[in-house]
């Protein structure tokens, strides 16, 4: 069964490019092209696509404002977002904002058309040096908190961050495979390293985002990474 795709991007070259690349693997197909965020939008209501491929800096509505209008709609496509800019602010609004992934435009062709099926079928699909970025933010927050904690009364110890658990309402197991999804491994491979069916990881996560009140693995990725 095809991935029914739509790019959007404000180049008609790069939108030509990304179709040609796209097309030609025998699981995706294009549906439509759109030049900017709110054309994506009218697009998705009119096509029901499983994949929106996302550029961020476009006219009239901007690639993260379109995926938080789409991400609001109760049923919704998965949105992969394809730039040039790497950097921190937009990653994270980006995945906050509920995308499915984040690649940058130098991706190899080969990673860009896996990015395109683990984004579709609900994995994590993020570029490597954009998630090492990402992680070590993470740490260096959770440092700078266990530092300032140090200071104060009362203090439980150096490198424990401030503030409540995020994952506190979760149970033994859902901790084991939210973090297990933090560390992007498949609903098969989380199954298979605890012994338990495909089935009940899904119900496990279903059960996690309700709890946590997020909505993709990467939004739960990222809240799992913030707390270390």
């Amino acid at each position: 069964m095809s991935i029914r795709t739509i790019i959007a991007d404000d180049e008609s070259l790069m939108r030509s490019g990304l179709r040609l690349l796209l097309g030609a693997a025998d699981d995706i197909e294009i549906i439509a092209e759109a030049a900017h965020g709110a054309e994506a939008i009218d697009l998705a209501r009119k096509l029901s696509p499983d994949l929106i491929l996302m550029d961020i800096r476009m006219p009239v509505m901007d690639g993260l404002e379109a995926t938080r209008a789409l991400m609001a709609q109760a049923s919704h496509p998965e949105v992969l977002i394809l730039t040039a800019f790497g950097t921190d602010d937009f990653v994270l609004q980006a995945l906050r904002a509920g995308a499915a992934g984040y690649i940058l435009k130098d991706t190899p062709p080969d990673e860009l058309i896996h990015a395109v099926r683990a984004a579709a079928n609900g994995t994590r699909a993020v570029s490597p040096g954009v998630m090492e970025s990402l992680l070590g933010r993470s740490t260096t927050s959770a440092t700078g908190a266990g530092s300032d904690s140090t200071t104060g009364a009362g203090s439980s110890g150096a490198g424990v961050p401030n503030g409540p658990d995020p994952l506190e309402p979760l149970t033994s197991r859902e901790r084991e495979i939210a973090e297990a999804v933090a560390q992007g491994m498949t609903n098969a491979q989380v199954a298979r390293s605890l012994f338990v069916s495909t089935a009940t990881v899904k119900t496990h996560l279903a059960r996690i985002f309700f709890k946590l009140g997020v909505s993709t693995r990467v939004q739960l990725a990222l809240l799992v990474n913030e707390r270390r």
